[in-house]
């Protein structure tokens, strides 16, 4: 009898508390949400990459095309 009394007591905790599996639960989406986040900076990354080094080489096109006294910086309007 004391033996039942022990199994239904043991087994009332175990069904309530239920704050580990919770805790689990949001640590696996949270490891989800920053595999998803680094899945997507790293495609992301290539096509900054992509859009950079077509500035750059614009702006290289850019400057290497002007007079040589001419591609200094200036404050806007000329002056």
């Amino acid at each position: 009898m004391l033996m039942l009394a022990m199994i239904r007591r043991l087994w009332r905790s175990f069904r309530k508390d239920e704050t580990a599996q919770d805790l689990a639960e949001y640590c696996m989406v949270t490891a989800l949400v920053a595999l998803l986040a680094l899945g997507i900076f790293i495609q992301a990354s290539g096509g900054l990459r992509n859009i950079w080094g077509s500035a750059g080489s614009i702006m290289a096109n850019v400057g290497s095309s002007l007079p040589a006294g001419e591609a200094t910086t200036s404050a806007p309007g000329g002056r």
